[in-house]
């Protein structure tokens, strides 16, 4: 270890657990509503700055940018533990999502593009804050503890783009453009969620279970690993690879579709208030059953709720891409399938990435993983504004599927190599 750990002696590590599940699910609810928020105008701002064709940009810029960040933010926490690192992504995502407001304001693409790719710093936070809640889990709960800071996400995600019409009215009166009104929520409630885990997330839960393991006799920490090296690692442990897989796969299908579901809603003369409610709905099936999921992937395994995912992805691609954009209730169907889909791939991923890696390696392979997982999710956004720009929604789900079943196929093989009950 490259930073001081806090002594264990007289730690209840039960008690720091539980606090820290609140913490960081505190921090999810704000954190929820910022990405959220941004995420429902992020493509009509592209497109209305540019033109449609761009409106794929939006997603991906913020994909671009959790990816990127995901890995000084793993470095942070692995020399000084999940707090500094949670607030060094915070404190980037609102500087982003002011230079969004600006760039909207003076109607710069260029700018408000890059205000975007900052905000992905956000989405990072939220994606390295699952990490956070296993590193003092037992074996046996880790699913469990996963999906419930992945679930407290629920509340500000599904708020978050229900505000935006209210919000976009309130930015007209303050004369700056509608669409930018979210981001101005953005700045807010990531200082917010900044100041709540600077403040309460003590101790650190990986400097205190890395201190726990080196009581319990075992081997120094490794150095700080590469990108590459941490590559390595991944592609030498099975487990480890079928859990990424899922994460980038899922992560790309839901992208691509979500990101163009506003864009094919506007083109059927569809306004804010139709998109924020229908984005809600994605959002709340992303989160809103995590606990059940984690609970699934406790008991029954890893593999099986992987596989489970694809399939409920597979569904959402049939129910959305047969619906028009005046078909709001068949969308929000297809919508809340997508994000159940991705919770499954999700949390089921994470868990087994991050349990088959040894303690000392977790956070720089953590860092890689999401950095994988966030460029096959911000090509997938790019792609998806070209595919429907020039075929159609329906045309970008059948790609999506072109992209699942494989997933499905390798984790299947992977499953029958390993006992049934591995978790």
């Amino acid at each position: 270890m490259t930073a001081a750990s806090p002594s264990v002696d007289h730690v209840n590590v039960e008690a720091v657990q539980a606090r820290t599940i609140k913490v960081l699910a505190s921090a999810q609810v704000l954190g929820g509503v910022g990405v959220a928020a941004g995420a429902a105008v992020g493509a009509l701002l592209a497109a209305d700055l540019a033109s449609d064709t761009y409106s794929g940009l939006s997603s991906s810029a913020s994909a671009v940018g959790a990816a990127v960040i995901a890995i000084p933010v793993s470095r942070i926490m692995n020399n000084h533990g999940r707090r500094p690192g949670l607030i060094f992504a915070y404190i980037v995502a609102l500087i982003g999502a002011s230079i969004v407001v600006t760039g909207t304001v003076l109607g710069f693409f260029p700018l408000a593009l890059f205000g975007l790719l900052l905000t992905g710093s956000g989405n990072a936070a939220t994606l390295q804050s699952r990490y956070a809640a296993t590193d003092l889990a037992p074996a046996e709960r880790r699913g469990r503890a996963l999906s419930t800071v992945v679930w407290a996400t629920t509340f500000g995600s599904v708020l978050g783009p229900n505000l935006a019409s209210p919000l976009g009215n309130l930015a007209e009166r303050i004369d700056i453009p509608e669409l930018a009104g979210p981001y101005l929520l953005s700045i807010v409630v990531y200082v917010l969620a900044m100041l709540l885990v600077g403040a309460f997330m003590r101790p650190d839960p990986l400097l205190t279970a890395r201190e726990l393991h080196l009581r319990s006799g075992a081997a120094a920490m490794p150095p700080r690993r590469s990108v590459m090296e941490s590559l390595v690692i991944i592609v030498a442990l099975p487990a480890a690879r079928v859990g990424l897989a899922a994460m980038m796969i899922g992560q790309a299908a839901m992208t691509a579709v979500m990101s163009m579901t506003p864009v094919h809603l506007k083109h059927a003369g569809e306004g804010l208030k139709v998109v924020g409610l229908v984005i809600s709905i994605h959002i709340a099936g992303m989160y809103a059953f995590s606990p059940l999921v984690g609970i699934l992937v406790d008991r029954i395994g890893r593999r099986f709720v992987i596989g489970l995912g694809g399939l409920i992805l597979l569904a959402s691609f049939v129910v959305s891409g047969t619906a028009s954009g005046n078909e709001k209730f068949q969308l929000a169907i297809g919508l809340a399938l997508l994000g159940l889909g991705w919770s499954c791939t999700m949390i089921a991923g994470s868990t087994l990435l991050s349990e088959s890696t040894p303690l000392g390696e977790r956070p720089s392979v953590q860092g890689a993983a999401d950095l994988l997982m966030g460029m096959s999710g911000a090509t997938a956004g790019l792609l998806a504004g070209v595919i429907v720009g020039v075929g159609s929604y329906a045309l970008l789900t059948v790609i999506t599927t072109c992209l699942v079943v494989p997933m499905l196929i390798a984790t299947i093989r992977n499953a029958r190599m390993q006992p049934a009950a591995t978790a």
